[in-house]
């Protein structure tokens, strides 16, 4: 297969705590398990969880080794947005924060205007825009 729009993506970060990790952009979030390995059956192993919506064509992997971490290193523009297409439910956000999240200030201010931007437990963003993706084209 070609590299085109039918492409998958796959996201992938270290993660310092895959359970808290996933209890956020499962619990929170409503993202699926869609693969999980423990790892630790050889030495440099890593256990690994994916996420995503199993219709979608891009998951989030998150991946540790106990033996030898990688601690995140996340910048405050490291994004993942989310279009909702509709305001941004004040349920979702309060789930995602008793789920492990923390709302936080973009230095962007159109992400502060267009959505709400959440800390994961790992530092990454996470921004749900109010907004819909139009796909187009720059000229």
């Amino acid at each position: 297969m070609p590299l085109g729009a039918s492409s998958h993506i796959r996201v992938a970060r270290p993660c310092r705590d895959l359970a808290a990790a996933e209890r956020f952009w499962s619990g929170g979030l409503g993202l699926r398990v869609v693969h999980r390995d423990p790892g630790g059956r050889r030495p440099g192993e890593h256990a690994l969880l994916m996420l995503g919506w199993p219709e979608a064509g891009w998951h989030l992997e998150l991946v540790h080794e106990a033996a030898h971490p990688v601690e995140p290193r996340p910048t405050e523009e490291d994004l993942l947005v989310v279009c909702l297409a509709e305001p941004v439910p004040a349920g979702l956000v309060a789930r995602l924060e008793e789920y492990g999240g923390r709302q936080v200030a973009s230095p962007n201010p159109y992400w502060n205007e267009w959505g709400v931007t959440i800390e994961d437990p790992d530092g990454y963003r996470l921004v749900l825009c109010a907004r819909a993706w139009a796909n187009t084209p720059v000229e």
